[in-house]
């Protein structure tokens, strides 16, 4: 008996590591924010999606900031299948009100902004 519990990993190619990748996204990139939070989105010629989720600096210490990516994870992987592909997206999260619930409305938010969500 095999299942796909894979959808709670994010493999490494739908990850965005390179510092270089991060400056060309945040110089390059279409910009969508609302309060809390900022997205910035550029096309990748790929047939994924690739996602990072920096931080600003000075975001609380070490157990906010894992706690807040966890979130943002969780909320993308819950989003994804939802969103059109082929793109490069940073999701900036700024301190402050951060919960799960808010998260969700702030992601869905942007994505409908910056015109990811499917219809």
């Amino acid at each position: 008996m095999e299942t796909d519990f894979k959808t709670g990993f994010f493999k490494r190619e739908e990850r965005i590591k390179s510092p270089v990748e991060f400056k060309n996204l945040f110089k390059n990139g279409k910009k969508a924010s609302i309060s809390g939070a900022k997205i910035f989105v550029l096309e990748n010629a790929l047939e994924i999606n690739r996602v990072g989720f920096p931080l600003p600096r000075g975001y609380g210490n070490a157990v906010q900031r894992n706690l807040s990516k966890r979130y943002s994870r969780e909320v993308y992987r819950l989003l994804k299948a939802h969103l059109n592909t082929g793109y490069d997206i940073l999701l900036l999260v700024y301190p402050g009100n951060d919960s799960f619930s808010t998260r969700c409305v702030q992601f869905r938010t942007l994505f409908t902004k910056v015109g990811l969500l499917k219809e």
